[in-house]
C-alpha cells in the first residue's frame, strides 16, 4: 500500500487532476472540479519542487478544503438591491402610485384592479372612475385616498 503513495509523482497528480475534472464534465455538480484544481495544483507545485507523498497528500487536502470557501464566495450571486428593490414587496412598490377605481368603494371597502392582480381598498366611499392614490399598505390591503 505504502508502495502505491510513495510512487505518487508529479504526473500520476496531474493526470488524476484531469481525470477528476473530465468527470465533473460528466456528471456536472461543481464539486469534483475544485478536487481536480486541488490535484493538479500539488502536480505543479511538485514539478518545481521534490516533496515527498505526505506532504503531497497534506497538500492536496489543504488544497481541497480550501476550495470549499473559494467556491462558495465565487458562486454566491451578486444581488443588486437597486436594481429591484420591492421584488418581494408588490405591495409597498404602489405606496404613493395613483390609479383609477374601475368599482366604486362603498361603505369604505371595495376592490380595485392594477394590472393583472386584484386588490382590496378602504377609504372614503368613492364613485367608479376616480383618481385615487396609495396612502397606505397592509399586506396585500392597500388604503387609498382622492388623489
Amino acid at each position: 500500500m505504502t508502495d502505491m503513495f510513495v510512487s505518487l509523482g508529479t504526473w500520476n497528480w496531474l493526470i488524476f487532476g484531469f481525470i477528476l475534472m473530465a468527470l465533473e464534465v460528466i456528471a456536472p455538480g461543481v464539486f469534483l472540479f475544485w478536487l481536480g484544481l486541488a490535484a493538479l495544483l500539488v502536480g505543479l507545485i511538485s514539478f518545481a519542487i521534490v516533496i515527498s507523498w505526505q506532504i503531497q497528500l497534506v497538500m492536496f487536502a489543504a488544497f481541497a478544503a480550501a476550495a470549499v470557501p473559494v467556491w462558495r464566495r465565487l458562486a454566491r450571486p451578486k444581488l443588486d438591491a437597486s436594481a429591484s428593490p420591492f421584488l418581494n414587496k408588490r405591495s409597498e412598490a404602489l405606496l404613493g402610485r395613483e390609479f383609477t377605481l374601475e368599482k366604486p368603494i362603498i361603505d369604505g371597502n371595495g376592490t380595485m384592479r392594477i394590472g393583472d392582480t386584484v386588490w382590496r381598498v378602504a377609504g372614503p366611499d368613492t364613485p367608479a372612475g376616480t383618481r385615487v392614490k396609495v396612502v397606505q399598505v397592509d399586506g396585500a390591503n392597500l388604503t387609498v385616498a382622492a388623489a
